[in-house]
């Protein structure tokens, strides 16, 4: 007869089995999924560097973001987004910048990577150096680029 408590282990073991995931995200480990993430990872690094260049060549040049409201005011395109960057990144002295990666889903040619986020960043204000916190939940849209393998980013940082 097996102990009870050894029972438990190999049932709930044995359940556990199947699929895997990436280390420190909750999406499946596939050599697909890892070439996003790491492709997310290239996009994480130069915001912790405040690297305007990097991100814009990340970027597709079909970028588009509309601001999350019902009217266009805030809306901007890749010629936008180098000058949004350079407003964003004008007054902060450092950036620390967490990506929680929840799911990766394909939809009509492109690619969802929704994830949580948690960004701590230092601002010269009039008052001096202020650092300040925002956790929020994202989603970046992706191309998948034809020469080679990549993509550009069409929406979301």
């Amino acid at each position: 007869m097996i102990p009870r408590g050894l029972a438990v282990v190999v049932v709930v073991s044995t359940l556990g089995c199947g699929t895997t995931y990436i280390r420190n995200t909750t999406v499946e480990d596939t050599s697909a999924n890892r070439q996003v993430i790491e492709f997310c990872e290239r996009y994480r690094h130069a915001m912790e560097a405040k690297n305007g260049r990097e991100l814009l060549a990340l970027a597709s040049s079909r970028y588009y973001e509309d601001g999350g409201t019902p009217t266009a005011s805030d809306d901007y395109d890749y010629a936008g987004l180098r000058q949004v960057l350079q407003e964003r990144f004008r007054n902060v002295k450092q950036v620390r910048y967490d990506i929680r990666y929840r799911s990766v889903s394909a939809e009509e040619g492109k690619v969802n990577v929704d994830f949580t986020y948690s960004a701590s960043f230092q601002l010269e204000t009039p008052l001096g150096e202020r650092w300040y916190r925002k956790v929020e939940d994202n989603r970046l849209v992706l191309e998948p680029i034809r020469q080679g393998d990549g993509f550009r980013i069409l929406s979301g940082m």
